[in-house]
């Protein structure tokens, strides 16, 4: 990664580092404190040569997470996507986050980044942009899209922030199910938010987790002792959350997302419980993430 490829915002004691060629991805979220020293709020590109699974987050677009067997049916179409991540055989997240996207605008503390999709395996033409804006408490990001074909598509978004993480980091949300997932991490069956799957004031690093949840309240709060701020994670209109957290630790990811795994393969009827929508031509969605980033001494 380069610099000339880089896009930098600054607000009070933040800044955000934008990488448009690589995904629209955010490859930087840094605190400064009162002695100059970056502090990272999401897990920070480290390194001159990286790829979009080491950024800092990506937007999903025009679906999120997997398509079973990268095939679904839609009103007497059938769709086939071929694997996009090396050793996934289900497809994932759409196109936005492997393409380039363009600077629409830019200032001192906002953007704007534009990437329009030409049909192929997604068969239908669509407008999806992304508006950063900074400010002396944290960031602000809202991903939309538009579909700018002559027919109905199937249209689901998401956010995939990766957040730093020690043993001690406490994730604290309330969630009312989840879904329990096969080897290739495909949803096989809802249950309670219990148990391992309890997400109120726990431990978040290292858990083995790659999981679905729903009925989510829209909000997170991550905190790390030894920081000097915590986190509230919040996206209003986002009824499904995905927690990522490999054994590894280090690192885990917390995707506000508008609808369920694989939700794509399963009957239309059942996409409105499942947060899918369907938008008619012309037809825009979108869906905002907050990140707070509040000071704690």
């Amino acid at each position: 990664m380069t610099g000339s490829r880089l896009l930098t915002l600054s607000s009070g004691p933040f800044e955000l580092e934008l990488v448009p060629p690589l995904g629209g991805s955010i490859a930087r979220f840094d605190y400064r404190n009162a002695r100059g020293e970056k502090i990272p709020c999401l897990r920070g590109v480290e390194g001159k040569e990286t790829g979009i699974l080491d950024q800092a987050c990506f937007p999903l677009v025009p679906f999120c997470n997997r398509i079973r067997g990268g095939r679904f049916t839609f009103r007497g179409r059938d769709v086939a996507l071929r694997p996009n991540l090396a050793g996934d055989p289900s497809p994932l997240h759409g196109q936005g986050w492997l393409s380039p996207w363009e600077v629409a605008s830019a200032g001192a503390a906002a953007a704007e980044l534009v990437f329009r999709h030409e049909p192929g395996e997604w068969p239908w033409a669509y407008e999806a942009r992304q508006h950063f804006a900074l400010d002396e408490t944290g960031l602000t990001v809202i991903l939309s899209c538009t579909n700018i074909s002559g027919e109905p598509m199937p249209c689901g978004l998401g956010h995939h922030p990766y957040f730093p993480c020690t043993p001690e980091t406490r994730l604290d949300t309330d969630v009312g199910c989840a879904w329990t997932i096969d080897e290739e991490v495909l949803p096989v069956a809802k249950v309670s938010a219990e148990g391992r799957y309890d997400l109120r004031d726990r431990p978040v690093c290292g858990q083995d987790l790659d999981n679905g949840f729903g009925d989510w309240s829209g909000h997170a709060r991550i905190a790390t002792p030894g920081l000097p701020f915590r986190i509230l994670l919040s996206s209003p209109d986002a009824r499904f959350f995905h927690l990522y957290s490999p054994l590894a630790g280090a690192v885990f990811a917390a995707e506000p997302a508008s609808h369920a795994n694989a939700a794509l393969n399963e009957p239309e009827e059942n996409w409105p419980e499942l947060g899918l929508r369907v938008l008619a031509p012309g037809e825009s969605m979108s869906l905002a993430m907050r990140i707070d980033v509040i000071h704690v001494g």
